[in-house]
């Protein structure tokens, strides 16, 4: 097939024909709009979440900080089931030295198996309060990729059904066209009998 060929074939909604209705262009070009919203929309969504989630977690980084904390409790006691448990972090409580050289104590995740008395890391955010780890810089980009790749997927979404809708709607226009020609030309095909 010739290349002039496909590019009609591909091209055929905007093609002159003596049976296109107006609703045909229409219906093309909502199909064309849809299709550049999904691309050029979908993966500006995308890079726009990704980035922003990156730099939420680059920030998350910086306000955070690890210190030197003594466990308060065992924390095999906190789980209450054997050395066998699945799980590889527990909350404890934990007492650690603030940089103006006060104590506090809270409850923290540490690692399981630890005995009292035992040195653990905590975080702190900036406000030197217990908080979660920051994620590394590798386990970031993942996660903000993910986020990036689901938002620009739901925004690629919601662009096609909003694209279905508007096509649904002509189908119905259409359809009620159909109908009330059919109606005015029915009557003329039917036989009459004498």
């Amino acid at each position: 097939m010739h290349r002039t060929e496909r590019v009609r074939q591909l091209l055929w909604r905007w093609r002159d024909n003596p049976l296109r209705r107006h609703d045909d262009i229409v219906e093309a070009w909502i199909v064309l709009a849809v299709w550049l919203v999904i691309a050029i929309g979908g993966t500006l969504t995308g890079l726009l979440t990704a980035h922003a989630a990156d730099a939420s977690f680059a920030r998350l980084r910086h306000e955070r900080h690890a210190v030197q904390a003594v466990l308060v409790a065992s924390t095999a006691r906190t789980v209450g089931i054997g050395a066998d448990t699945p799980y590889d972090r527990v909350r404890a409580t934990v007492r650690w030295t603030a940089a103006d050289g006060s104590t506090h104590t809270g409850r923290a995740l540490v690692d399981y198996g630890h005995r009292v008395g035992s040195k653990v890391v905590v975080w702190l955010n900036s406000k030197e309060q217990l908080t979660t780890q920051p994620p590394t810089a590798s386990a970031a980009d993942v996660e903000a990729a993910s986020l990036g790749a689901a938002a620009g997927v739901a925004f690629s979404g919601l662009a096609f059904a909003a694209g279905r809708v508007a096509r649904w709607r002509l189908d119905q226009r259409r359809y009620d066209q159909w109908g009330r020609e059919w109606d005015q030309a029915g009557p003329q095909w039917r036989r009459k009998t004498t």
